[in-house]
């Protein structure tokens, strides 16, 4: 296997890690200690061209390809979790099903705009009795005319206030399950659309997540996103490859703590020594990179898969489960590093740390990853799984 980057994918990569660390890095700890959504930086990405960076030019993007993309997630992270999580919702969760689904009129309507970086867009799956049972959606979707009229609650939905549309997945064919869901865009200040408060989450809390209410809303009929009735196997295939970028996520955080770890251990002395020359610490900090070169191989060769036009759901699942677990002990460990410091709001591991978290459990959790890998690995034998 060649795994040397092309001139175009090393490009995009340090521009994007230049831009990280000059503009969302210093901003880290005041977005985590606000809350408030970083619209600034956001205004900037959009200059450069990082809202639009997978989508074709035609549509106001980049076409940048699926491993490039995992490598600017990758230093956005490391710059700031928040950010990086509001960015996966817009380009993975609220725009490509645009891409991949949509007609000409609803690109142009929906994804030239979202690409162009004049709004954010956002995703709505997760409903209170719809988690990892995604197919338990409950919202539903009744044509009436020419409008769909759409009643329903979602929840943890990020970006959701700032959106310029929404797309959500409802019932269309209440007889039929999970084969009766539907998706559709509903664009902001659509008449019965409205939000709940900023949940006010363990980490990464710059990136807004609130619960979305929809209380007669009315769209055109026009806004059904692809067939109706196949909703499902949508943002199922949606979800494959949010979790490539989820993983690059995850490598980011565990590089920003894993740096830390390595400045304090070469800085800190006790007994006369740095502690990194203890082996304890090094071998916590040796652990540290295995786990960093073992989740960026997995991860990397997801979106190499993706970028092939392969199959890559169980290159993706496995990535996403690595990378996020990894990342949650390097960046515990890196606490441990540095001791009562790395507590300590004073450095940064801690925020990683409670950031990363979310990892295992949004764009499936860690247990759902196992049962989509068996499922892969066993085929029939783990259909009950």
């Amino acid at each position: 296997m060649d795994f040397e980057l092309t001139e175009e994918q090393q490009f995009i990569r340090q521009t994007v890690r230049d831009f990280a660390q000059k503009e969302i890095a210093p901003r880290s700890a005041e977005i985590d200690r606000t809350g408030e959504f970083p619209h600034d930086i956001f205004n900037k990405m959009a200059e450069l061209g990082l809202l639009g960076l997978p989508f074709p030019e035609e549509y106001g993007g980049a076409g940048a390809d699926a491993m490039s993309v995992a490598l600017a997630v990758e230093e956005i992270a490391r710059g700031d979790g928040s950010t990086a999580l509001a960015y996966l919702a817009h380009i993975g969760l609220g725009s490509m099903p645009i891409l991949l689904f949509g007609n000409e009129e609803q690109k142009q309507k929906f994804l030239v705009p979202a690409a162009k970086g004049e709004y954010m867009a956002a995703f709505g799956l997760t409903e209170p009795q719809a988690g990892s049972d995604a197919g338990a959606t409950r919202t539903t979707a009744v044509l009436e005319g020419n409008e769909w009229v759409i009643n329903g609650e979602k929840m943890w939905i990020t970006n959701a206030p700032i959106a310029g549309h929404i797309i959500v997945t409802a019932l269309t064919d209440k007889d039929r399950g999970r084969k009766g869901i539907s998706a559709i865009i509903v664009p902001r200040d659509t008449p019965g659309l409205s939000f709940g408060k900023h949940e006010h989450k363990m980490g990464l809390h710059g990136s807004m997540s609130t619960a979305v209410f929809l209380n007669d809303v009315r769209v055109p009929k026009e806004n059904l996103l692809g067939e109706q009735n196949r909703g499902y196997a949508q943002f199922l295939q949606i979800l494959d490859g949010g979790r490539v970028t989820i993983g690059a996520m995850a490598i980011g955080l565990a590089q920003a703590a894993y740096e830390s770890a390595i400045r304090y251990a070469q800085e800190r002395e006790t007994f006369g020594r740095p502690i990194g020359s203890y082996q304890s610490v090094s071998n916590m900090i040796a652990d540290m990179a295995v786990g960093l070169e073992a989740s960026r191989l997995l991860v990397y060769k997801a979106a190499w898969t993706k970028d092939l036009d392969k199959p890559f759901s169980k290159e993706a699942a496995i990535a996403k489960l690595y990378a996020t677990e990894a990342s949650e002990k390097i960046c515990r460990d890196a606490i441990q590093v540095l001791g009562g410091y790395g507590y300590s709001a004073e450095f940064p591991v801690e925020r990683l740390y409670r950031d990363t978290r979310l990892l295992t459990i949004g764009e499936g959790t860690s247990e759902i990853q196992r049962m989509v890998i068996a499922r892969h690995v066993l085929g029939s034998f783990a259909a009950q799984l």
